[in-house]
């Protein structure tokens, strides 16, 4: 009997020291302060729960919550929200357009290349919703005015006063006729430098010569020197494309010659089309003849829907293309059952649906 009362006995001096039941520290949502909550909680012992300094509370009232005997809080009925920071007005388009930041968010400032920032690089949104510091000012870098050529002279894009222009700003230099400047552009510069002098050299440039389908009107046949001119014109018929006037350039070179682009024939026999404001059996058209770049419209037909449609083409130096659709019609229904061509029968109400088809055919 002995052993089994010494049993008994360790086990009622194992259940007077079982701790009493507690409360960890609660848990709580983002923004709640938790600089007054102990580890431990007593039973039945309170704690009122607020908010951290820049965080809105979801109450008015101050919740507050209980340690139960279960060792569990009752619920807190408390979410904190961060205070808004609104971002000002000019700098929304780069925040995507939102207007308001919260609480910690953090702008960055830059400024692009060829500009200094007068102020700070970047602000935080405080607690009181304010911002820590003004968007800063991106100022032009400053350049030293400009040196001429030795020979020759700068005509400023815009007037200028002082001795300094701004970042970005450009002039022409000009050289004493007959010469030339090695290059004729200039401006200030992003790392606040302007563009060295050029050097004014003699140039010329060769005979100019003609250009296919077209004349020279205004020219000696001789070589020409820096910024004089020669005129083309084109053929009748010829669409002249380009500059008409071309220019002997610094670099002994003319400018681009234009190019004289070819009429086109509509290429068929029996039909009718519309052209220039105008709906013209083929035969009409007199001479068979549209300008580059002119527009010819021809008329198919959606057999399955008993409608006609209208595809335009376009003249591109000398080829009218003929759209896939368009079908000549014969000698006899040309001239018998003419009023049943797709260009005298109902128009559609849409052109058919669009579906892999091969390329208009050339003229």
């Amino acid at each position: 009997m002995a052993p089994t009362l010494l049993l008994l006995s360790l086990a009622a001096i194992c259940a007077t020291v079982t701790p009493a039941k507690v409360c960890g520290r609660p848990r709580i949502s983002d923004g709640v302060d938790v600089s007054s909550l102990k580890r431990v909680f007593e039973i039945g012992e309170d704690v009122t729960l607020s908010c951290e300094q820049g965080y809105l509370p979801s109450t008015a009232t101050p919740p507050r919550i209980t340690c139960t005997a279960t060792g569990e809080w009752t619920p807190a009925n408390l979410a904190c929200s961060p205070k808004m920071c609104p971002i000002p007005r000019p700098l929304q388009p780069f925040a995507k357009g939102r207007v308001e930041a919260p609480f910690k968010s953090v702008l960055n400032f830059s400024c692009d290349d060829g500009y200094v920032m007068i102020g700070a690089n970047e602000s935080k949104c405080l607690h009181d919703g304010t911002w820590s510091n003004p968007p800063p000012l991106c100022k032009g870098v400053n350049c030293p005015l400009p040196k001429p050529p030795r020979e020759g002279r700068i005509v400023h894009d815009k007037p200028v006063a002082g001795t300094a222009t701004i970042y970005g700003q450009g002039w022409t230099y000009e050289c004493n006729p007959p010469k030339a400047p090695t290059y004729e552009r200039g401006s200030c510069m992003a790392d606040g430098s302007a563009t060295e002098p050029p050097v004014c050299r003699d140039v010329s440039c060769p005979i100019p010569t003609n250009v296919p389908n077209g004349v020279i009107t205004f020219a000696v046949m001789r070589q020409h020197g820096y910024k004089e001119k020669v005129k083309y014109s084109c053929n009748e018929h010829y669409t002249l494309e380009g500059e008409a006037e071309i220019q002997c350039q610094n670099t002994g070179n003319w400018s681009s010659k234009p190019v004289c682009r070819a009429p086109c024939t509509v290429g068929i026999k029996r039909g009718r089309i519309f052209y220039n404001g105008r709906k013209l059996w083929i035969e009409d058209l007199k001479p068979n003849r549209v300008l580059h770049k002119e527009i010819v419209v021809f008329y198919c037909k959606n057999k399955a829907e008993k409608c006609g449609y209208t595809v335009a083409s376009t003249c591109n130096d000398g080829n009218l293309p003929i759209p896939d659709c368009f079908e000549e019609p014969g000698r006899i229904e040309y001239n018998l059952k003419s009023k049943n061509l797709a260009s005298e029968i109902r128009m559609c109400a849409a052109p058919p649906t669009a579906s892999p088809t091969s390329p208009p055919r050339p003229a």
